[in-house]
């Protein structure tokens, strides 16, 4: 007989109530203490560690459900245009990050990179993938290999992210033209692009 029970309806409302506390509190003060945290939520510190075993335990847990959405977002895209899947992914991905940008800045940190990189899986293959059909088709660089290149728009797409103003004027259209341009396009050729599909960079920002 199983006798696993589902988390009673109280506890997922306390566990929610604890992520939704660490994602305000965060976005206010990246160090925000459990304390803080717990008391945001309207929990004491004792109920927050029923449910998480540390402060670095529930950033994990955010971590997870942000990169879900990114991962999510990585399947939206279905140009059949490299160029334009790189672009579209990159405005779709920025303005999920500039929405939290907080909790992006939080997962790329050092101390977190491995485990989001293991979150972020399934986005990581659809760069790869999108790398290569670029490369393929010519749209994209090819003097570097599809993985070594993968992970320079992957760094590069780090760098802006955790340094550039997500509220600043053209945010979105610097992380796409900067992505484009990692990937082998000039700058006229960016500008060619975003000129014929404004919508991708307007919708980001």
């Amino acid at each position: 007989m199983n006798t696993t029970r589902a988390p009673r309806s109280d506890a997922r409302a306390n566990r929610a109530g604890i992520l939704d506390a660490a994602r305000t509190a965060l976005a206010t003060d990246p160090y925000a203490s459990v304390d803080v945290i717990a008391r945001a939520a309207g929990l004491s510190r004792r109920t927050l560690y029923g449910h998480f075993d540390d402060r670095d335990a529930l950033i994990r847990e955010l971590i997870v459900t942000g990169a879900q959405r990114f991962n999510t977002i990585a399947e939206s895209v279905t140009d059949t245009d490299a160029r334009l899947a790189l672009a579209r992914l990159a405005a779709r991905l920025w303005q999920e990050a500039a929405h939290v940008q907080f909790a992006a800045v939080l997962a790329l940190d050092e101390t977190h990179v491995e485990h989001t990189a293991d979150a972020l899986a399934p986005l990581r293959r659809a760069v790869s993938d999108l790398v290569r059909r670029g490369q393929d088709d010519g749209s994209f660089r090819t003097d570097l290999t599809a993985p070594t290149l993968a992970r320079l728009i992957e760094e590069m797409a780090r760098t802006v992210v955790t340094r550039t103003d997500a509220a600043s004027a053209g945010a979105a259209d610097l992380a796409v033209r900067t992505v484009l341009s990692i990937a082998g396009l000039s700058w006229r050729e960016a500008d060619g692009l975003l000129a014929t599909h404004p919508d991708i960079v307007e919708v980001a920002e």
